[in-house]
């Protein structure tokens, strides 16, 4: 893992059934997910004023696809995990904060984002959603994130996924006092109608993390080889730089916290 270590809080205090759900949620408590279509397009990915990985801002051409509307809810990786056997998450909060004596546990709630899972976790509930549905489910591309996270061909050019102001879209540190996820779709949606692209949880994409090169793409996955995986967005734990579109991270598939998540892409039938 490349930087979170170095931005996250050093203590957690929870505390038990203390968030109330908002919004109507309930069509995420089951599958599939609710999906927004996302038209193709060109963009430009990255950011020349953000950390080094960031840059160089180069060209990215995608095809049409759908990508979820909110990230994938307790909910429905519960039915997901029912369905083939697979452990369900153990129960927050994470055992690297039972050493804290203030430490007290917060319960799961079906209509949050689902956390502390790993990318082969993801990968998992894609491959079963695939053949629950009969379509073809996956993780988002690195760049499919960005672009569907920047509003796609309605994009206002905002720094969060939906405004200039982080408060408008994202769950991160300062609101939610390092006290877990929240519901998803409580906050203002971006320009596409997608919920928590800033905030709540990091979300698993299906790129291998690396370097970007300046040369122009088309449907880019990222390097063909590599030992990290990207994931996007920041969470309810981490400051609001982390909830900016471009900003990416990197750690490693087999790890996980109570801050990843992740959300999924259908590719069109259109």
């Amino acid at each position: 893992m490349r930087r979170l270590g170095m931005i996250s809080r050093t203590l957690l205090v929870v505390a038990a059934g203390c968030f109330i759900a908002g919004g109507d949620v309930t069509a995420q408590n089951t599958n599939p997910p609710d999906m927004v279509f996302v038209k193709g397009g060109s963009f430009k990915m990255g950011n020349a004023d953000g950390y080094a990985d960031e840059s160089p801002v180069h060209s990215v051409t995608l095809s049409d696809f759908y990508i979820g509307k909110y990230e994938v809810t307790v909910a429905q990786y519960r039915q997901f995990c029912n369905a083939t056997g697979r452990k369900f998450p153990s129960d927050p909060p994470p055992a690297w904060y039972e050493e804290h004596d203030n430490a007290v546990t917060w319960q799961w709630n079906d209509t949050y984002p689902i956390v502390n899972v790993t990318y082969f976790d993801a990968v998992a509930y894609c491959k079963w959603l695939s053949e629950f549905t009969g379509d073809s489910y996956t993780l988002p591309t690195e760049a499919q994130w960005e672009y569907a996270a920047r509003g796609g061909q309605k994009s206002k050019h905002f720094k969060y996924a939906g405004s200039d102001d982080i408060d408008d879209v994202a769950w991160y540190d300062e609101t939610t006092r390092e006290r877990g996820p929240r519901s998803v779709g409580r906050l203002k949606p971006n320009e596409l109608g997608i919920y928590d692209m800033s905030g709540n949880a990091w979300e698993w994409c299906l790129d291998n993390w690396g370097k970007y090169t300046a040369k122009s793409e088309k449907d880019p996955t990222g390097p063909a080889q590599g030992n990290y995986k990207v994931i996007r967005g920041g969470s309810w734990y981490y400051v609001e730089d982390m909830a900016r579109l471009t900003s990416r991270d990197g750690p490693l598939p087999k790890f996980t916290n109570y801050n990843y998540g992740f959300r999924v892409v259908k590719v069109s039938k259109k």
